[in-house]
């Protein structure tokens, strides 16, 4: 096993003990460090083993912030909704 899937089932590992904890801000404050050290992580990935590795490490992180990323495409939706106009 590689250097980077070591370091993503690490992060995946931390991204459910913190999803365990309690939090006043529903987990957002988590989620956003997570995206912050997630994005480098899933490229290194991708570099490291390839396209394919790095689509299967992208498709976990996004089963882990699924919130985030419904938020993200609703976002998206709705400016390009608006700008279609």
């Amino acid at each position: 096993m590689t250097v980077s899937l070591i370091l993503a089932c690490l992060w995946a590992l931390v991204a459910n003990v913190l999803a365990m904890t309690p939090s006043k801000d529903y987990h957002w404050r988590n989620a956003y460090i997570l995206i912050g050290l997630g994005i480098p992580l899933l490229g290194f990935a991708s570099w490291e083993n390839g396209p394919w590795i790095g689509l299967i490490v992208l498709v976990a992180a996004i089963s882990v912030l699924r919130w985030p990323v419904v938020y993200l495409t609703r976002w998206v939706k709705l400016k390009l909704k608006g700008t279609s106009v």
